[in-house]
Order: C-alpha cells, then structure tokens, then sequence
C-alpha cells in the first residue's frame, strides 16, 4: 500500500482567475493556533464553509480552494455558481465543475471572505477512501499568502502568525532561514543533489500536498539510477500517477543534508498537464518537511526551518507492493461488556455464594471499513506470492483488517525489517491465505 496518500495535483483551471478573498485574523489577536490531523505526511486542516465544517487538504502545491466529496455535505450552500472545467495529472481529459464566488471561509478565529472555490462534481474523485478519513477539499495559496503560516509537525497544530517584522525577528533567533521564490502563486526553492558524483543544483516546488521526500521529473540534470523499481505513486487531478523509485546519494536544503533519500520519478504521461515555471525539475514533500517545524513567509519569500525530533528517521517505503484503500462499510457485531451491580435477595444466597449466570454482556453492531487491494506492483513481494487487485482482506497477522487505521496498515507495511505478512483474503466468494516476506527492493 504505501504511499498511495501521495497528492500533487499541480492544478490548472480553463478559466482565469480572480480571486480577492485573504485569510485574516479576526479581533485583535496576533496569532491563532488550530489543530490538525497529520495522516502520511500529509496535514488536514478543519475549516468551516458557508457555515458548515469540512476537512480540506492544506497544499501549497495548488493555488485555487478545491472542494470535492460534497454528496454527504449536501447542506452546504454556494453562491453565484457557473460552470467550468478542470484538468491535471494523470490525464487529459477534462472533469467537469463548479466555480463558486463570495463564500465564508473560516476556521479558529482565521476568516477569508468573498472566497472562491472549484466544485468537482465528479464523485469518482474521491480521496477519503486513499485517506482512511473523509476529504473534502484543499486549500493552498490562499491561507499561505497573507499571513505566517507555521506548521508544527510534531504537536500537530498550524499556527497562523501576523506578517509583523517583531515576529520576525524572533525567528531569525530560534530557526535557520532559506530563500525561496513564489513563482505563479506558488513556492520553490533551490536545492542540491549528490548523483553519480556530482553536485547538481535543482529548483523544486516545496509541496506540502505531496506525501514523498522528493519527485524529480525527466531532465537532463538528474537521471533515473540503474536501481530502481515501477511503483505506483499516488492519485493526481484526473486519475492515477505511475513512476518509479530509486535512492540517490544525497539531497540538501539549505544547511540541511539527506543521506539515501528515496525519490520518485513520476512517468512523463502522469505530469503532461502540469504547467511547469522555467528551471524547475521536481518537488520537496512532506517526507522531508515533517523533519522540521516550518514556518511559510510567502511576502518576504522565506522559510523558517527547525529541526525536530524526526530529522534523522530512515527513508522508508511500502515494501509489500500492494496498495489498499477504503472501500465501503460493513456491519461488524461486538461484544459491548455491561457494569453491573448484583443484587441478592437473601442471606441464604449469601451464604452459598451467587453463582447464577447474569447477563453482564450485550451485542451490538458497529459499521467498520472494508479495506481492498487496488494496484499491485509489478515483481513485488505481494504480486510473487499470488495476491491480486480486487481482493479484499479478511485479517492482517490473523487481526481483523478494521482494528487497523490505514496509516497503521501503511505502516506495517512500511516496515525497516524484513518481516513475515499474513494476508487472508476474500476472492470470488472464497477466502484464501497468502504469506510473504517484505522485500527491500532498493
């Protein structure tokens, strides 16, 4: 499964833009802090929409307020609707969609109005179920642009500061800044890479929407190693992204150096809708920027890093090859343990000890998610040993699938040793067991 919570999106929208619609920070407050779920690198943000509450995606990667996954969240209300379209990785053809003016965004006392947002109508677009929540849009150049936006991996909170230069200051003390360029309402920054020998310079998109450490796409600066493996890569714009995956020697931000990184080379059918800035050859993600606490200075273009706890944590990857997702719910019966009193009627039953069953038990049912295989890599440990797209699984480690989040499961199978995985699936109506061996591929 791994880290099939990649998302980068590089959205483009048919139409131009024109968006007044800043986040502020309400009263006389300097800063606000909201909490956040941090789910595979990735940080989903709470934010209320028109009233309502919804769970975005926070992506500097893309410009535009996405929604999506809307059919559940029907009493949302839109203003001055028209009809667009949309299109980004993965394919060509476009998606239908929604463009919606003067909408309320806000969140913790951090208020944007006259907000516009893009409604994909599609709900084959679907990213709670690649997830293990639900997902109902992103946000990206709109909350970064007008404020300092922190984001504290480790205590898992955003703090939005106010741009002043005596918070500044303060941060010039206690983090190490790096000059970075916002380029089509985005952030890059210039990095260094250690291949075959030599120091390369490379210009990369900082993508907090992108679960893996690094993306490099096909230049002439860096190649493809000889070792490396075809890997899925994670779920763009307009449907799945293939590539592969390789080591290289070293990357460097700044001051800041990776030994062994593992870094994907999307296949150049996946980023063929992306509109890229001059120079630039791939992405910085979320497995490089959960490292630090990072701070986003988009109008004085610098980021503030301070490393964490996590900064010198392995490169890891999904060694099983399979990919599961969410799909659908079904009722589970459990044992629900009662806290009772027992009452006795005599001294008689006193003396002879009340050994009456009670019944200090009940059952209930419970939905809980189905968990699927949906992609396999091809010559992996899961693919060798018979396991196919489309089976369900029954237990994990003789476990019970729903007793697992997906982030648990992607870690399992993210694992540094060489461990024993027991899958028991359901194929066709028949329940099978397979057993293999996680492969270090690299």
């Amino acid at each position: 499964m791994k880290n099939i919570f990649v998302l980068f999106f590089g959205l483009f929208l048919v139409f131009p833009l024109n968006a007044q619609d800043n986040f502020l920070i309400e009263g006389s407050h300097n800063k606000v802090v909201i909490p956040i779920k941090l789910i595979n690198n990735l940080v989903f943000i709470p934010i209320k929409v028109n009233g309502v509450e919804l769970n975005f995606l926070l992506d500097s990667g893309v410009e535009e307020t996405v929604l999506f996954s809307m059919e559940e969240k029907q009493e949302v209300t839109f203003y001055n609707v028209e009809k667009i379209k949309l299109r980004g990785l993965g394919s060509e053809d476009d998606i239908e969609g929604l463009k919606s003016a003067n909408n309320v965004l806000e969140t913790h006392g951090l208020k944007s109005k006259n907000h516009l947002v893009y409604i994909i109508l599609d709900q084959n677009f679907n990213l709670s179920s690649h997830i293990g929540i639900p997902v109902n849009g992103i946000i990206g150049h709109k909350f970064f642009k007008n404020n300092l936006v922190e984001i504290n991996y480790q205590k898992k909170k955003v703090v939005v500061y106010l741009n002043k230069e005596g918070t500044k200051k303060k941060l010039e003390k206690k983090f190490k800044s790096v000059p970075i360029n916002i380029e089509k309402s985005k952030p890059y920054i210039y990095s260094s890479a250690i291949v075959d020998g030599r120091d390369v310079h490379a210009k990369l998109l900082i993508d907090i929407g992108n679960s893996d450490a690094f993306w490099v796409f096909d230049n002439n600066k860096i190649k493809l190693p000889k070792k490396n493996f075809p890997d899925f890569l994670g779920k763009g714009f307009s449907g799945d992204i293939e590539g592969h995956r390789a080591k290289i020697s070293e990357f460097s931000i700044g001051d800041f150096k990776f030994k062994n990184p593992i870094v994907s080379f999307p296949d150049s059918t996946s980023i063929r809708n992306v509109k890229m800035v001059t120079d630039r050859i791939g992405s910085v993600g979320g497995e490089i920027l959960k490292r630090f606490t990072v701070i986003f200075d988009y109008e004085d273009e610098k980021l503030y890093l301070k490393k964490n706890n996590k900064f010198n944590e392995p490169f890891t990857y999904n060694k099983s090859g399979i990919t599961v997702q969410h799909n659908g719910l079904q009722w589970v019966q459990e044992t629900v343990h009662l806290e009772t009193v027992q009452v006795v009627s005599s001294m008689k039953e006193v003396q002879q000890g009340y050994d009456k069953d009670f019944d200090n038990f009940k059952y209930k049912f419970v939905l809980k998610p189905v968990f699927e295989i949906v992609n396999i890599r091809p010559n992996s440990a899961a693919e060798k040993c018979g396991l196919k797209k489309g089976d369900i699984i029954i237990s994990i480690n003789a476990a019970k699938p729903y007793k697992f989040t997906l982030q648990q499961i992607n870690n399992l199978l993210k694992s540094e040793e060489d461990i024993w995985i027991n899958l028991e699936v359901e194929r066709n109506s028949v329940v099978l067991k397979f057993r293999f061996r996680l492969e270090d591929q690299l």
